[in-house]
């Protein structure tokens, strides 16, 4: 099983799954890899432009540590509603 480094997160703009959260598991120049462990899982992640998603960068501490090693789609939800909760807060 593959271990997802990861230091972002990622809000759809455009599409059908617009303004869901994800976790960016991968990008390159032009493309996000997001997952968000139940429409996305971490086997096939979605493939997404840059342009068409609004990036966050900017991560509480306690989140970036559970976002170090990420090995199952559990891990997704939870840091995704960690996040959530810390947003409404």
């Amino acid at each position: 099983m593959k271990e997802w480094k990861s230091e972002m997160l990622a809000v759809s703009r455009a599409g059908h799954d617009k303004d869901t959260l994800y976790v960016v598991l991968d990008s390159d120049e032009t493309y996000l890899w997001l997952a968000d462990g139940k429409r996305r899982l971490l086997a096939k992640p979605k493939k997404k432009k840059r342009r068409h998603a609004q990036v966050i960068t900017h991560l509480p501490q306690e989140l970036l540590e559970q976002m170090r090693v990420i090995t199952l789609d559990a891990h997704v939800r939870k840091i995704l509603g960690n996040y959530q909760k810390l947003q409404e807060n």
